[in-house]
């Protein structure tokens, strides 16, 4: 086997090969059949996979002892397979509404901790978006984010009361339930002033096969071009591309 690269991290190294080595192997293995074929010794291999196994990657069977992959890496593979399916779709969708709205356009997908901006196209402007690719929004600070409340899962709420949990933030729990809920009968959201100073954005939900929400489109602008409430204009800009993308990610129609 390929010794390890002396000038990167080795117990990274070790760790994906390990990982590797079990795919390539295809069933569950005995830890000394696994150290003979990654050559290194069993103790080493051990407590890789005693870490692999902690944080859910690798699994034993307590009846033979014999290690096995679990479901984590299929699923992390299949979150990045929709998310490059994704982007591909959602990049000409975004040019085009920009140009169409005279608007920044942009897309994020929700996380555990909030929307995460994964593409951006920037319209020309005297006030500077300072909103960049990998950005992380609040569920609760951004049109994106009561996008995501209006119609993701229910985890996001978990993150949301978290940050607003407590008595002196009852009232304002409130009030950001009943305008999610009306998030939900209108099918879009705008975030005047929550994000950034004098900006405001409007966000609609985007949905994968299954009706699955998957990601909001999000148009920005200063507040003197994209008022609150936005006009019926540039609303049915923001909706339009996101049922389209939605459609062409596999969902037959938008939910009610």
């Amino acid at each position: 086997m390929k010794p390890l690269d002396a000038s990167m991290n080795q117990s990274t190294q070790v760790a994906f090969r390990v990982l590797e080595e079990m795919v390539a192997i295809g069933k569950p293995v005995e830890l000394s059949v696994l150290a003979r074929r990654l050559d290194m010794p069993k103790p080493r291999v051990f407590r890789f996979l005693r870490t692999l196994a902690l944080i859910g990657y690798v699994l034993q069977d307590r009846n033979n002892e014999r290690y096995r992959l679990s479901l984590k890496l299929f699923h992390l593979g299949q979150a990045i397979a929709d998310k490059t399916d994704l982007l591909t779709e959602a990049r000409p969708m975004l040019i085009q509404l920009s140009k169409t709205t005279g608007l920044t356009a942009a897309m994020a997908s929700p996380e555990a901790d909030g929307m995460r901006v994964l593409d951006l196209v920037r319209a020309h402007s005297p006030v500077e978006i300072v909103t960049t690719p990998g950005t992380l929004l609040g569920f609760h600070s951004s049109a994106a984010g009561k996008v995501a409340l209006a119609f993701g899962e229910a985890d996001c709420w978990a993150k949301v009361e978290t940050v607003l949990g407590g008595p002196e933030n009852t009232v304002r729990l409130a009030a950001l339930r009943a305008r999610v809920e009306r998030v939900r009968q209108d099918g879009w959201s705008d975030g005047a002033a929550e994000t950034l100073a004098g900006i405001n954005a409007v966000s609609a939900p985007v949905y994968s096969a299954g009706r699955r929400f998957t990601a909001a489109i999000t148009i920005a602008g200063t507040m003197a071009v994209l008022p609150s409430p936005p006009t019926q204009a540039q609303i049915d800009a923001v909706v339009s591309a996101a049922r389209t993308l939605s459609a062409n990610l596999g969902s037959p129609e938008t939910p009610e």
